[in-house]
């Protein structure tokens, strides 16, 4: 069975590709496939988020193990197929390729081809370039200014200052020595 997924960038207005894999590859196979179609080189910490009832994220697959902690289960991209979680037309993946500056591509899987098979991905579309990789400094905080302008005042945070006689020391060892001797 392949898979004929579109991909999209809010980025770039003439941005598309349409990647065909099998559907029991690997996420990690889509990935590769994915940068290559962009030109993108390898070694950013990129994911997939599977999401559910349009785009509300659900379900992360990392390129890496996150130790998580979390009660959801972890997927890995080389150890999840793609088709153990996509299973229908028009469900829709977000794929985060620069995670520092949160930018991501949409992707809807378009087609279900049954009956067929490929051994390796295949770009079968693509229109317009691919958005920079990665943002440097300055382009992030253009995108992400922080905000400097606060109301905010030192002595709302820390009071008027502090008041030796509201504070009882009394019972605490409090010594000018070592206490590591």
């Amino acid at each position: 069975m392949i898979y004929r997924f579109i991909i999209i960038s809010d980025e770039v207005d003439n941005f598309m590709r349409e990647i065909q894999i099998d559907a029991d590859a690997t996420f990690l196979e889509f990935h590769k496939a994915i940068q290559k179609s962009c030109g993108y080189e390898d070694g950013e910490m990129t994911s997939f988020t599977i999401c559910e009832n349009g785009w509300e994220k659900c379900q992360e697959i990392t390129l890496e193990e996150m130790d998580t902690e979390s009660d959801q289960d972890s997927y890995v991209m080389a150890d999840t197929h793609i088709e153990d979680l996509i299973e229908e037309e028009k469900q829709h993946l977000i794929y985060t390729f620069d995670p520092l500056a949160d930018r991501c591509f949409f992707i809807e899987l378009a087609e279900i081809i049954t009956g067929k098979s490929l051994k390796t991905p295949k770009v079968s579309r693509q229109m317009g370039d691919a958005p920079q990789q990665t943002l440097d400094f300055d382009e992030l905080m253009a995108r992400n200014p922080i905000d400097t302008s606060s109301d905010f005042d030192d002595d709302d945070m820390f009071g008027d200052g502090i008041d030796d006689e509201e504070i009882g020391l009394e019972g605490l060892e409090i010594s000018d020595g070592n206490p590591y001797e």
